[in-house]
């Protein structure tokens, strides 16, 4: 898991949030055959958070761009028949559907999910491109998805700078950046 990916993950747990990183989606070749890639690996979810109590999952993208120009958001609008590029849950219906089905079945498999849980797309984004934040938080809720904009995330470090103290490099360096 990448340093982004952590300081998500604690920002989720800070958040109230259980999570899981690195989830392998176990994909059958008849499905893979329907998503119309059938020597595709196993798909990867970079992190699951799950809201306590509430029976939820939130799939999650985690994406720093923060040396590049960002997540573009006509990147995320494209749509295709056969997953392609680097959004491929956002962006192919067909793909999406049937790993999130998978992924359900995974995880109730595990004991960690039931029929009735809800499960979501989502991302956390450490750059957008031209700071266009509202327009994909506007695509996100009209989608159903999950966002954690860059204001988002910097909101949330800043928070860690009001947790007690613990060893961890995030909240010791929030607490050394905002106080």
């Amino acid at each position: 898991m990448d340093s982004f990916e952590n300081l998500v993950r604690l920002l989720l747990e800070n958040s109230g949030y259980w999570t899981r990183h690195s989830q392998k989606v176990n994909v059958t070749k008849e499905e893979k055959r329907k998503i119309g890639k059938h020597s595709n690996p196993r798909p990867e979810i970079d992190l699951l958070a799950s809201e306590s109590g509430a029976n939820k999952v939130i799939a999650l993208e985690v994406k720093s761009f923060l040396d590049t120009l960002g997540v573009r958001v006509t990147d995320i609008r494209q749509s295709y028949e056969i997953p392609t590029g680097r959004y491929k849950l956002f962006t192919c219906k067909n793909y999406r559907q049937i790993v999130m089905s998978r992924l359900k079945s995974d995880l109730i498999e595990m004991n960690l999910a039931n029929e009735d849980t809800d499960i979501r797309m989502g991302l956390a984004a450490g750059n957008i491109y031209q700071n266009k934040e509202t327009e994909l938080k506007q695509l996100f809720v009209e989608e159903g998805w999950f966002l954690w904009t860059p204001t988002e995330i910097k909101k949330r470090l800043r928070d860690l700078a009001d947790v007690g103290y613990e060893n961890d490099p995030f909240v010791i360096s929030a607490k050394l950046l905002c106080r």
